[in-house]
């Protein structure tokens, strides 16, 4: 019978891992109706020389679903997926989300929100949001207060 055990000092880290592993596994299963992860989809926003652009990955929600709006200077997108008409009780595993979903963001100070455009397609979500022309910077008078007996 070997006194030592041969073998890489990571040995031990594999096992937790391993074991971690399984018992996530049968938290999942435990709970199967919780989803865990973001109800909304990822955004990138890129700055154009004419425009923001912002894209998001929206499999299975149709322009109907959609919801676009600006108010305050936040854009706000809502939108529902749907599970592609196979019924809930059908299912045996469901790891893509589904239902109704939300999300808002602050828009930056010069983009003209009377011409925001939204486009889908092939599951792609694109709004382009037109920047305003940028102004100069104007110089503004600085007056001393009046003194007694002078008037203003």
């Amino acid at each position: 019978m070997p006194i030592f055990r041969w073998g890489s000092a990571f040995d031990a880290f594999r096992d937790l891992e391993r074991e971690m592993d399984r018992w996530v596994r049968s938290v999942d299963s435990a709970f199967e109706g919780l989803r865990l992860g973001r109800p909304f989809p990822a955004l990138n926003l890129s700055e154009q020389d004419q425009e923001f652009l912002i894209t998001a990955e929206i499999p299975g929600c149709d322009a109907e679903d959609l919801d676009v709006s600006v108010a305050n200077s936040v854009l706000t997108v809502k939108g529902r997926r749907t599970p592609g008409g196979i019924p809930e009780d059908k299912y045996r595993r469901s790891e893509r989300p589904h239902g109704p979903w939300e999300r808002s963001l602050p828009l930056p100070e010069r983009v003209d929100d009377e011409h925001i455009r939204a486009e889908l397609k092939n599951g792609l979500l694109k709004l382009r949001l037109p920047k305003l022309p940028t102004t100069e910077p104007r110089q503004i008078q600085v007056i001393s207060d009046p003194q007694p007996g002078e008037s203003s």
